[in-house]
């Protein structure tokens, strides 16, 4: 059954009773920017592979890192703006207007006629994935129930993949075609997923923290019975996550904090925040997948691997196997935790990175008289490093940066007459990917220069800085695992600013709820602090 829901923006919603059901809509619904980035990376993947495509635009290997890498300065761009468009229209508003962008990005790519419009399409396709990326990462955090929220976050991520796949395996059915149909159907079959997004957003929620900003606060409560308990405003866990709202809003207005710019690095506990929750971005974009991710032929030839439809056939297994560890990776992020799966993910990269560079030096000494197990145990290691970059980096991504930035500052409401909170979680993880795709529009663009100058000793620069990476992760991460957003404020604030038990305390039966006194607490909040 469906239930007619106010969100409080011009956007309606019908949502089914079941919170199951409800939470696989939410991860279809932000999938939305992860497919259209795996798709992009394996479709140029394959189509950097191809003559009709690289003849038709007369590619060099700057020009063919301008086609890739132009997409990442609409990502910048988009970054910009993401944070304030996801505050100001709402979560579910500023997802429908990004996937709105992405096709008209997806449209003028396809349609392109020479280097200009092809490079001028993939920017406002980067603009439109960068704003569904944040508007993604945070409506998930903040609507899935906690308990999911390692898999239902984790997953947004991992269906980078999934769109990689279908990219690879097109690619591959397309690339015999001598037409330029060969490049432009993959092109053109890259805007489904933002079609499935705008189809499946009248049926999910707002978010019930940007509601509370917004001072729809009995909007936020059906939304968070709706997330949490099958629409049972009266169930304690529902109870328990709505009241820690309130109180986490109700202490930040007694702490006075201010709208200003500078709150995010005012104090150090501010400053640490920001440093953690924006590192996962660049830490992802350097750590070494960006050659495998868009350049995968000519890392193959390095190994010794030159036939396009060879490279062809990789690009689809790669994209299986890589499927496969993020899925494993989400698992390991919401049993083990956040930090240890970096950790151990991280230390791995280093040593492939350091011997796919010692084999690729041994082919290109003598590529002649290379022998098949060289070659086939170079590209073995590739596809290792590329597994257990997906292990940690495909889910974290966007499921630690909004965790860690879950503090929140106060305004005042047009809707309501006292402060209401400000979330900076936007922002932060606009920071977060800002720092990616800064990095990466210069590491895309730098990678088939550097393969073509240096060959192997890329990936020996690449692996040295993966040290210090692994070495910043096991200093400063804190976990986060099994906690609300609000909870996770008290790892860093040093108290819980919510007289409520925690919540997986109540969902398991370790801790018991009051529902009716804190139902007459919850009225008397709403009723004298509120209005």
């Amino acid at each position: 059954m469906l239930k007619r829901t106010p969100t409080g923006t011009w956007l309606p919603a019908w949502v089914p009773e079941s919170t199951l059901t409800l939470s696989f809509l939410l991860v279809f619904c932000s999938i939305v920017q992860s497919a259209t980035g795996g798709y992009d990376g394996s479709m140029l993947n394959g189509l950097n592979i191809l003559p009709v495509y690289t003849d038709y635009f007369q590619l060099n290997p700057a020009t063919k890192g301008l086609n890739t890498a132009s997409v990442f300065i609409g990502c910048t761009f988009g970054t910009l703006v993401s944070g304030v468009l996801t505050d100001r229209l709402g979560r579910r508003p500023a997802i429908f207007w990004s996937s709105v962008i992405t096709l008209v990005g997806i449209a003028i790519q396809t349609a392109a006629q020479n280097i200009a419009m092809f490079v001028v399409g993939r920017i406002i396709l980067g603009l439109g994935s960068a704003i569904a990326g944040v508007c993604s990462g945070v409506f998930l955090s903040e609507a899935f129930p906690s308990r999911w929220r390692a898999w239902g976050v984790g997953l947004l991520n991992d269906f980078y993949y999934v769109g990689a796949l279908i990219a690879a395996g097109i690619t591959l059915g397309t690339g015999q075609w001598q037409s330029t149909w060969a490049w432009r159907l993959p092109s053109l079959i890259q805007g489904i997923f933002s079609i499935l997004c705008i189809a499946i957003l009248p049926f999910v929620p707002e978010s019930p923290r940007w509601l509370v900003h917004e001072g729809y606060f009995e909007y936020a409560r059906t939304s968070v019975a709706q997330t949490n308990s099958n629409g049972d405003i009266l169930d304690p866990v529902a109870v328990a996550v709505y009241k820690e709202i309130l109180d986490t809003l109700e202490w930040e207005k007694k702490e006075g904090r201010t709208m200003s710019p500078r709150e995010i690095v005012k104090t150090p506990t501010a400053r640490k925040r920001l440093l953690i929750g924006m590192s996962a971005g660049p830490f992802s974009c350097i750590a070494g997948n960006i050659i495998a991710s868009y350049y995968l032929g000519s890392e193959l030839e390095t190994a010794g691997i030159t036939d396009s439809t060879d490279q062809l056939k990789a690009n689809v297994v790669l994209n299986v196997w890589c499927f496969a560890c993020a899925l494993t990776g989400t698992h390991l992020a919401a049993s083990w935790g956040r930090k240890p799966t970096a950790l151990v993910s991280q230390v791995l990269l280093i040593i492939c990175l350091f011997i796919i560079g010692g084999l690729s030096k041994m082919y290109a000494d003598d590529p002649e008289n290379a022998s098949g197990s060289l070659i086939y145990g170079d590209v073995a290691v590739m596809f290792l490093f590329q597994g257990f970059y997906s292990v940690a980096w495909t889910p974290l991504l966007y499921l630690y940066p909004p965790e860690v930035f879950s503090v929140r500052f106060p305004r005042f409401s047009q809707s309501c007459s006292v402060a209401s909170t400000y979330s900076i979680r936007a922002n932060g993880l606009a920071f977060s990917t800002l720092a990616l795709n800064l990095l990466a529009c210069v590491f895309v663009f730098i990678m088939p220069i550097g393969l073509d100058n240096i060959g192997w000793k890329m990936y020996m620069v690449n692996g040295s800085w993966d040290i210090v990476i692994a070495i910043l992760i096991a200093v400063f991460w804190v976990e986060t695992k099994g906690k609300t957003l609000e909870e996770i404020d008290a790892i860093f604030e040093g108290e819980k600013h919510s007289s409520v038990p925690d919540v997986e305390q109540v969902r398991t039966g370790q801790a018991t709820l009051d529902v009716s006194a804190i139902e007459q607490q919850l009225q008397a909040d709403i009723g004298v602090k509120y209005s």
